[in-house]
């Protein structure tokens, strides 16, 4: 499925990684440095799969609209329309949410 005239070839996904808080609860607005990075995005565009030696799919494990938990490190990451995204392989998430 595209997203924004974007497709992400064979085993690939397109995700928008969750972004931290700025304001406590109470209101106080909190500095960059204090923010900590979100391992959890939300896919939004997915590539076909991956072919294997007999020309087979194997079919992606994720679907657009679902929640990941992402890796540390890793991904691309692309910008499309002057917004941020990021790239992973099917492979690279740690897990979904339900």
């Amino acid at each position: 499925m595209a997203f924004r005239g974007f497709l992400p070839m064979m085993n690939r996904c397109l995700v928008r990684r969750a972004v931290a808080e700025t304001k406590t609860a109470g209101g106080i607005m909190l500095p960059e440095t204090s923010q900590s990075k979100l391992n959890i995005g939300e896919v939004l565009a997915i590539g076909e799969g991956q072919r294997v030696e007999n020309g087979s799919l194997i079919p992606m494990s994720v679907s657009v609209g679902e929640k990941v938990l992402l890796p540390e490190f890793g991904g691309s990451e692309i910008e499309l329309e002057g917004e941020k995204f990021m790239l992973y392989r099917d492979l690279d998430f740690l897990g979904k949410f339900h």
